[in-house]
């Protein structure tokens, strides 16, 4: 069909026209018609031309900053195993962030030597009792420390001499790694906190110098005001730095084995560890740019340490506390009162906190989790349900296979921007403190999940992205 004259075109449209409308000239019509024409006619090559300049600086900007892999410079070599621990990449998890309209940021911790955030810990905490004098290295001392696993992994990577006691209801797999790396484990029945024997490290540690490692008898027990434990095969050798000259007659001490209790849960060193490490890595690594910093609490020195670093340089920073079920964490930041109903006699599938999710989740207060309680603002508790589900969603979606408490730190941290409203690009960075790898027997377990009546629906978690929530924690304590 060709083109019509433009004469017949404006007959057409004087037709349409009301009468009272009709111009006499028509010259002034054609004119008329012809700039409305026109002025399209730029219009569109003008938006035209604005999209494709648009459209080519971002090319552009793409072919200049592609994304690449992390680099290391080519003088960077570490030293040993100790100088891998530290400095872990900060990964946006793109499933969340984009759902949500924020960046969900996680601080790749699984990436450490030992496998876990504990390797910060574990090695600041050797350091210090080194650097204060209380253990020597070559000298044939052991380190005693009760833990879930983690935190005995990354002793049993930094210190040679290590003993390990474990509770015995945790994924075997750690066992097994420990021993592996050559730590004697001692598996243990969990107990409360007010019973007389639920220390067992600690005691071993006090009783490591009265069986030296030449059978002597002699001992003697340092207790720092850290609740640091340490005991020698012969006298009493004081920290350094104390102001008195201690050669002559202690320069053999120093070569003497000795017990040291490692103490996570009291010892000022995990606080240190994560308040001049991980958090300022945070800090330079966001540049400033975090909203929200959210993660669980075991021995609290993450919470704690980089919560309160953050704090320090940047007030308006929100500190959130991520609690599995069965811990009492949650209340006591809510509440003020350290209880969960679950953990009553007759009604616990474990022995200890009532849930799949380990490494976080206690019922005593400890002196690193109270460092963290002035300065956390807000805390959810996650269901077992919720962290299965987003762990199976990270993989199916991301990629990324995280263990029980990485899971549980994410759920909590979608559940807070969902709280807050958050959609404009705000930054909430939280811990990926191990990888799944640990958890094969137990969280990543079907078989386990489901005869301990714990559904795998990954639903749960699209649920939660795509529908508002309303936060209805109970208004009474529990």
């Amino acid at each position: 069909m060709g083109f019509l004259p433009a004469s017949l075109h404006l007959d057409s449209l004087q037709r349409l026209v009301p009468s009272w409308f009709k111009p006499k000239n028509t010259t002034n019509v054609r004119f008329l018609v012809y700039g409305i024409l026109l002025g399209f006619s730029f219009s569109l090559t003008a938006t035209s031309f604005i999209l494709y300049y648009r459209e080519k600086r971002q090319r552009e900007m793409t072919s200049r900053f592609k994304p690449r892999r992390i680099e290391l410079r080519s003088d960077e070599i570490v030293h040993g195993v100790t100088g891998l621990i530290g400095n872990t990449p900060l990964i946006r998890i793109a499933s969340l962030s984009n759902a949500l309209g924020v960046n969900i940021l996680g601080k790749a911790e699984f990436l450490n030597p030992g496998g876990s955030v504990k390797d910060r810990v574990a090695l600041r905490i050797v350091e210090d009792a080194e650097q204060q004098g209380l253990i020597h290295p070559h000298t044939r001392s052991r380190i005693f420390e009760g833990t879930v696993g983690s935190t005995g992994i990354s002793i049993a990577t930094i210190a040679k001499a290590r003993s390990i006691i474990m509770p015995d209801d945790i994924a075997l797999e750690k066992v097994n790694a420990l021993r592996c790396l050559g730590a004697t484990v001692e598996r243990v029945r969990p107990v409360s906190i007010v019973d007389t024997k639920h220390n067992i490290a600690r005691q071993h540690a006090a009783s490591f110098g009265k069986h030296g490692t030449e059978g002597s008898l002699s001992h003697h027990l340092i207790q720092s005001t850290e609740s640091v434990l340490v005991t020698t095969t012969m006298g009493l050798v004081p920290p350094r730095g104390d102001g008195v000259d201690h050669s002559g007659d202690n320069v053999k001490l120093e070569v003497e084995p000795r017990g040291f209790f490692a103490d996570q849960f009291e010892n000022r060193s995990n606080f240190d560890a994560h308040f001049e490490g991980t958090g300022p890595e945070i800090w330079r690594q966001t540049n400033g740019a975090v909203d929200a910093f959210v993660a669980g609490a075991g021995t609290g020195g993450t919470i704690s340490g980089v919560g309160q670093f953050l704090k320090s340089v940047k007030e308006d920073v929100k500190i959130v506390l991520a609690d599995p079920e069965g811990s009492g964490l949650y209340n006591k930041v809510k509440y003020g009162v350290m209880f969960d109903r679950r953990e009553a006699e007759g009604t616990k599938r474990r022995h200890q906190v009532d849930t799949v999710v380990e490494g976080i989740g206690i019922n005593r207060g400890v002196k690193n989790f109270q460092l963290a309680l002035p300065i956390i603002g807000d805390g959810f508790r996650i269901t077992d349900a919720e962290a299965v589900s987003m762990a199976r969603f990270l993989v199916e979606k991301d990629g990324l296979f995280v263990g029980s408490s990485s899971a549980c730190n994410l759920v909590a941290a979608v559940r807070y921007v969902k709280k807050m409203g958050w959609k404009d690009g705000q930054t909430v960075v939280t811990i990926l403190c191990d990888s799944g790898n640990r958890h094969y027997s137990k969280f990543w377990n079907d078989e386990y999940l489901l005869s301990a009546g714990i559904p795998i629906d990954t639903q749960i978690i699209k649920d939660l992205l795509r529908e508002p929530i309303f936060e209805t924690q109970p208004a009474s304590r529990e």
